[in-house]
């Protein structure tokens, strides 16, 4: 539709920290239906909109907290989760992170925005789709994130594209 961008909101890696995520997606045994996820498509995704009018986004931008407390995320373990979805999960979830999801879920919901499809943030890492009956890599190195950023991003027909970002205190 012209005038709506596909948008959400990411914790978006640095090159150093996408390269080490890379290498759990290149360490899983696709089959030939699986869909990896492109390298420079990872990210953990705070919340997802859907189709928002271009003129909705710089009252988004406005209202976003302009910077948040840094974080550090320890991914270490490779799931496999229902419809063949395969993702990094981190360890645990530090505070933080909840107080970053649940303000800028609070700004979407002050823009009408709609809200989270799942009861609980789960954050993650989708590595890959339609993989159901591959198996999980073991032994890849762990990835530690000093997560320092978080981005608006457009999905559109060429890739995500980072509209605006934020930076940690």
């Amino acid at each position: 539709m012209d005038g709506v961008e596909r948008l959400f909101l990411a914790l978006w890696p640095d090159p150093a920290t996408r390269a080490a995520l890379d290498a759990w997606r290149q360490a899983w045994p696709w089959n030939a239906k699986s869909n990896p996820v492109q390298p420079e498509s990872l990210h953990v995704t705070l919340h997802f909109f859907g189709d928002v009018e271009r003129e909705r986004q710089h009252a988004l931008r406005a209202l976003l907290p302009p910077t948040f407390e840094r974080f550090s995320l320890r991914f270490s373990q490779a799931t496999l989760w229902e419809h063949g979805i395969a993702v990094l999960e981190p360890e645990s979830v530090p505070p933080a992170l909840q107080a970053l999801h649940a303000a800028t879920g609070r700004v979407a919901a002050q823009l009408g925005l709609p809200p989270d499809q799942f009861p609980v943030y789960r954050p993650h890492v989708t590595l890959g789709r339609r993989a159901a009956n591959t198996s999980v890599p073991q032994g890849v190195p762990p990835v530690s994130w000093q997560v320092d950023r978080y981005a608006l991003v457009a999905s559109r027909p060429e890739g995500y594209v980072v509209l605006h970002g934020w930076s940690a205190l």
